[in-house]
């Protein structure tokens, strides 16, 4: 198995409509971009670091998540958005059309990108698009969706946390979620965990992506899925928008977040997927 080397990132901070993105490039070679949310640039380093021995790799903090500030904390990121500010760091990378990996709602940023700037996009891998409206009970998966809200806006964090893994179909290793939560967080994280769900999530799952653009679309469009994911919601969801773009899904190693889970085997999947496309 590969293992992550340490390649030094040169970090940046973008000034963009209504924010300031944190963004980390790291290598030389053909562009790939690795973005998330609410993860953030953090989750995909080891990868990135592997992927920089022959690619720059470019990472990011979503806006409103860590170290990529809002100037209206109040301010909901869609994936419009969030689509917006991909493409100003492409443009200010001047270092495209790049190759985007998106995970979870990452995923959903990457596609509103393909929609929005094509010409910025070789191709993307929508790695476990949470996309609800897909799905035929879409209304009961958005009611819960707003129950999640309704419960963490509350205050009973772990309670929200518990409901979301339930509709996830998400069931973690016993004690992970005690980990989890059972002791002090940093301040940072309890932060992004009240974005994600006050102003991230109800707008990145309820996303209507337009099929038609996307199949029509120059940049190859590609869904990941992990092998783990066997039952759980994005399994569905993605075999649900591959399905309606008429494409197989792509499969990875682990589940929702194998990229961070097992980053070895993650990027030589990934590597393979690169010079197939």
């Amino acid at each position: 198995m590969n293992q992550p080397s340490t390649i030094p990132a040169t970090v940046g901070s973008l000034p963009v409509p209504g924010a300031l993105l944190h963004h980390e490039v790291r290598g030389q070679g053909p562009l790939v971009v690795l973005v998330g949310a609410p993860m953030d640039a953090r989750s995909f380093e080891p990868l990135a670091c592997l992927l920089a021995e022959d690619h720059t790799v470019l990472t990011t903090d979503p806006r409103g998540i860590n170290r990529s500030p809002l100037d209206d904390p109040d301010q909901d990121s869609t994936p419009e958005l969030r689509a917006g500010d991909l493409a100003r760091l492409l443009t200010h990378l001047d270092a495209g059309p790049a190759v985007v990996l998106g995970s979870s709602g990452g995923a959903v940023s990457a596609l509103a990108l393909v929609q929005s700037r094509p010409e910025l996009v070789r191709a993307v891998i929508a790695h476990e698009p949470p996309l609800l409206a897909l799905l035929d009970d879409r209304e009961r998966l958005l009611a819960g969706t707003d129950d999640i809200v309704a419960t963490h806006r509350s205050g009973d964090v772990t309670g929200a946390w518990k409901k979301f893994l339930a509709q996830a179909n998400i069931f973690l290793p016993e004690g992970a979620f005690e980990q989890m939560f059972g002791g002090p967080r940093e301040p940072q994280d309890i932060a992004d965990d009240h974005f994600q769900h006050a102003h991230m999530l109800r707008g990145t799952v309820s996303w209507d992506a337009d099929l038609a653009a996307l199949r029509a679309a120059s940049p190859r469009v590609l869904i990941g899925l992990g092998e783990q994911s066997r039952g759980q919601l994005c399994e569905r969801t993605s075999v649900a928008l591959a399905a309606r773009l008429g494409v197989e899904p792509t499969l990875f190693p682990g589940g929702h977040i194998g990229f961070a889970e097992t980053p070895g085997e993650f990027d030589t999947r990934l590597r393979a997927v690169l010079a197939a496309l």
